[in-house]
């Protein structure tokens, strides 16, 4: 598969992974920072961060990551590096994001 498509399909499969404190997806949250696409495809590591270093769901959310991701077709293994350099703002918010919270 193309690391162009297998890129879309690891956005669309990101974009079912929810906050349960938020109504809003985490890709269009900007909660992502990077998807980087290895090994042709077999291993996938996400760069992400939590909208606060002390977030509740924090386990579920990187759990829901990594098993939805893993189910893609031909990705063997997700790891996710969780950073918070930057730190998470609403600016990084997609503007459907922005309107859905309110935020416009």
């Amino acid at each position: 598969m193309e690391t162009l498509q297998l890129e879309e399909q690891i956005v669309k499969m990101l974009r079912t992974v929810y906050d349960p404190e938020i109504p809003v997806n985490i890709y269009d949250l900007g909660l992502i920072y990077n998807v980087d696409i290895q090994e042709e495809g077999a291993k996938v590591v996400i760069t992400m961060t939590l909208t606060a270093p002390n977030c509740p769901a924090a386990d579920f959310i990187l759990q829901d990551v990594q098993i939805k991701v893993e189910s893609i077709k031909g990705v063997k293994r997700c790891d996710i590096e969780l950073t918070f350099d930057p730190s998470w703002d609403s600016s990084m918010m997609s503007e459907e994001a922005q309107l859905e919270l309110g935020f416009l």
